[in-house]
């Protein structure tokens, strides 16, 4: 009996694995037609068409912010510099308890104005709006509220402040490619279907070279588990959401950086209030909300790295983060249970939610039992070490191999990193991946899980923000309060232009990451 039911998980494993590496083969080809055929189509003449165009649609760039005195003035100055027409940032201050709001209003020149805030989504109470008095930042819109719990709470406020058709979603500690807008809003300008969202790729800025909110170097993090997380973003974007976006079922559109049709948006419902998975959460009630209505719609996703976020630098930071997704993620297939193997939702309902469930939801339940079991097995002599170790070659080899093909992908089409020692650092991870980092990843996934089915609150905005001056930025800052009102830094030539003033006065160039000529 005992070495039947052997024999059965055997054969499951084997066939559970098989359809993962023919998945991920599947992918990858449709990742490579995809990029390519983008390529084919994105063009700089067309960027600058859309910059010059009276008739390009504005957007509304929503960003909250929780407890981010750290980063919050160097942040909302990045998203001030984006380049495109006609747009407007508005900050979603949660309820922070720190001194969030406070270094805004003084960094700003921020006071209390009267706005037409009207609550199209429930969200918890508006306090109030704070615009700038300075004709520089009349873009900029803050909004506070009493804390919600979760992002996707803030979200809904934001959503219920803009003005713009369309909204870019995005995080405070994100730094953005000034070009941004003008990338994402593209494949809604070109495509005869209704674009309900457009999502891009994002990677860390650990140890990128940063002035004043502004990537001018890029870089792969020095610190492992960011560079583990570098690796595993350019491989889940690349591969897997280039992918999908070939048959147009992307599953999620990155909280950090997706841009929405608003009245789609609204029209859905909004974020759900108590998510922790915002990103997939609002993506499949858009599109739940086409389907129901039997309306035509299109997912899309470009392959350009347009947001750069600061990655969990330990261990620690990187188990809250991983446990409050994996919570997300089982809240969202249980408020969304209806879609899972539903024809009535095409693709959604019969390719996306499946693949998803079997092998990302239940990838860490089936993992963790067999590791169990196969220590069981061990211990009773059951195992057959003559394929064994095969097997386990095998599954080490192919995670390498995917790796390495997208970090070469990546690095012949993109060229982000400019040296060849920087490229190599990213294969050596590639190497250490699944033996360090993925074991991790598991944990936190079943402690995620855990932690939804015993109802454990988790709230957001809990990551340890180092910032992104640099320890010379610091230094510099530090001299300066000394000598006091800040003139140190000049000399006989008089005070170097800020990198806004430099920006501002340099012609518009679609390579956001040509360093600037200090």
């Amino acid at each position: 009996m005992f070495e039947s039911f052997v024999k059965i998980y055997e054969y499951f494993i084997f066939f559970y694995a098989t359809s993962l590496i023919l998945s991920y083969v599947i992918l990858a080809i449709f990742s490579f037609i995809a990029i390519n055929r983008y390529k084919s189509y994105n063009t700089d003449i067309d960027d600058e068409e859309i910059l010059n165009s009276p008739l390009a649609p504005g957007i509304s760039v929503i960003a909250p912010a929780f407890n981010e005195e750290r980063t919050i003035i160097i942040n909302v100055k990045s998203l001030l510099t984006l380049n495109y027409p006609l747009f407007e940032v508005i900050i979603v201050n949660d309820g922070s308890k720190d001194k969030t709001l406070d270094l805004l209003i003084e960094e700003f020149d921020l006071v209390e104005a009267p706005f037409a805030y009207v609550e199209k989504i429930k969200t918890q109470p508006y306090r109030r709006t704070f615009k700038s008095r300075n004709p520089k930042y009349e873009i900029l819109t803050i909004v506070d509220k009493e804390n919600g719990g979760t992002k996707a709470d803030a979200f809904n406020a934001g959503l219920n402040a803009s003005v713009f058709p369309y909204y870019l979603n995005t995080d405070v500690d994100c730094i953005l490619a000034r070009n941004t807008l003008s990338k994402m809003i593209k494949p809604i300008l070109s495509s005869k279907e209704t674009v309900i969202a457009v999502g891009a790729t994002l990677r860390m800025s650990n140890n990128c070279e940063i002035e004043e909110g502004i990537i001018t170097r890029v870089r792969p993090p020095k610190a492992l588990i960011p560079r583990f997380q570098e690796l595993e973003y350019i491989r889940s974007y690349l591969l897997g959401k280039m992918g999908w976006e070939f048959i147009n079922a992307v599953p999620n559109v990155s909280g950090g950086l997706g841009m929405f049709n608003k009245d789609i948006a609204i029209q859905a419902g909004g974020y759900g209030a108590n998510s922790h998975a915002e990103d997939m959460d609002m993506l499949t009630r858009m599109a739940a909300h086409m389907m129901n209505n039997r309306l035509e719609y299109k997912i899309a996703y470009i392959p350009l790295s347009c947001c750069w976020t600061e990655g969990p630098p330990n261990i620690q930071i990187l188990g809250r983060q991983r446990t409050r997704w994996a919570s997300g993620l089982f809240q969202m297939f249980n408020d969304h249970k209806r879609i899972l193997f539903n024809p009535k939702y095409k693709k959604l309902g019969l390719i996306t939610f499946p693949y998803i469930f079997i092998f990302e939801f239940l990838a860490p339940i089936i993992e963790a039992f067999g590791i169990l079991f196969s220590i069981f097995l061990l211990l009773y002599g059951y195992v057959n070490w003559n394929f064994a170790p095969l097997i386990l070659l095998y599954a080490y080899t192919f995670a390498i191999m995917i790796s390495s093909i997208v970090i070469i992908w990546d690095q012949m089409t993109f060229k982000y990193y400019n040296t060849t020692r920087e490229v190599l650092t990213l294969f050596l991870t590639a190497f250490i991946e699944p033996i360090l980092y993925h074991p991790l990843i598991t944990f936190f996934s079943l402690k995620g899980y855990f932690s939804y089915i015993t109802s454990q609150e988790l709230a957001w905005g809990t990551m340890t923000r180092k910032g992104f001056d640099s320890e010379d930025d610091q230094n510099e800052k530090s001299d300066n309060k000394k000598d006091g009102d800040g003139n140190s830094g000049s000399n006989s030539g008089g005070e170097k232009p800020s990198i806004f003033e430099r920006l501002r006065n340099r012609k518009s160039s679609n390579n956001d990451l040509e360093p600037l000529k200090t």
